[in-house]
């Protein structure tokens, strides 16, 4: 453990203390700290407070910084397809089956056991678990992720996907013939108080999420849409598309029972586009469809 402390002076009071805090020690990334106060590892005139707390001229704040965590996750040697790499970001296009990072009970296989063996430098933010990771996408769900590899990126990419400047375009497969060409979905995701495993649209205890659609290809019973994520709610997509009464083909959790067999959800991660954390440029990335979706797209081609 390591501890410093800081007294609130005039220019700093009114001011959200992970600001404060995180602009003490140039070292410090914003999010970081958030994850410190949550914990408990920051103290202001000896009580814990939230994120957002308004600092006060005089406040006294103890930082606690813990010491970091042993990984214990181990690295394994695997054949990532990696799209772009640099010193400050990775995209990896990630199959389908294959879970992001460890949990409780699964700590091998995972996409940041791969990622461990392919590059040491992967930021902390996340915790031991998971190095790195930005976003999610489902164990079955396959496409395009970024990774932040130091944590000046990671602070960056954050910041950008809650700024909706990231481009996340998928291609999914859903039950029904969608009658119009495109359309927006604008619909709150929380937790089923049915099933905690899942999630539903809901008002109680749940936060905004938008999902645009276009149709491209029409079927018999089913079709081909491209969505685009506006803003990252858990299983967003499948959620949201079950909820207008066009679930995805193939989705063991949210789909009709009599639905494709096809070893999960018909979705992926085709596109995927953000501004360089260093060098402000954009990047935009493109992914084909597995052959396990295009299979299933020529199938429906030929019952038409």
């Amino acid at each position: 453990m390591h501890n410093t402390s800081i007294t609130i002076e005039e220019e700093q009071k009114n001011e959200r203390l992970d600001k404060v805090v995180s602009s003490t020690n140039e070292e410090w990334s914003r999010t970081q700290v958030q994850q410190w106060i949550k914990e408990g590892h920051v103290l202001v005139n000896g009580k814990t407070v939230k994120t957002n707390y308004k600092c006060s001229l005089g406040d006294s704040v103890e930082i606690v910084i813990p010491e970091p965590e042993e990984l214990d996750v181990e690295a394994e040697q695997m054949d990532l397809d990696i799209y772009y790499e640099d010193s400050d970001v990775l995209v990896v296009n990630k199959p389908r089956g294959m879970v992001v990072h460890p949990a409780p009970g699964h700590v091998k296989g995972t996409l940041v056991n791969g990622l461990m063996a392919h590059c040491k430098d992967l930021s902390g933010i996340n915790g031991v678990m998971r190095p790195g990771i930005v976003h999610r996408i489902d164990k079955d769900t396959s496409g395009l992720l970024m990774v932040a590899k130091n944590d000046l990126a990671h602070e960056s990419l954050v910041q950008q996907l809650v700024d909706k400047t990231v481009t996340r375009r998928y291609k999914a497969i859903v039950h029904g013939v969608i009658p119009h060409d495109h359309g927006t979905i604008d619909a709150p995701i929380g937790r089923d108080k049915k099933d905690r495993q899942s999630m539903t649209v809901t008002e109680e205890n749940s936060k905004n999420a938008v999902t645009h659609f276009n149709v491209i290809e029409r079927f018999k019973d089913f079709t081909f849409v491209e969505c685009q994520l506006e803003t990252g709610r858990t299983h967003q997509i499948r959620v949201h598309m079950k909820y207008i009464g066009y679930p995805l083909a193939g989705d063991p959790k949210y789909g009709p029972r009599k639905t494709m067999d096809i070893g999960g959800q018909a979705l992926h991660a085709g596109i995927l586009g953000f501004i360089h954390p260093r060098t402000k440029e954009y990047l935009e990335f493109t992914s084909p469809l597995p052959s396990i979706f295009e299979e299933v797209l020529d199938g429906l081609r030929q019952n038409d």
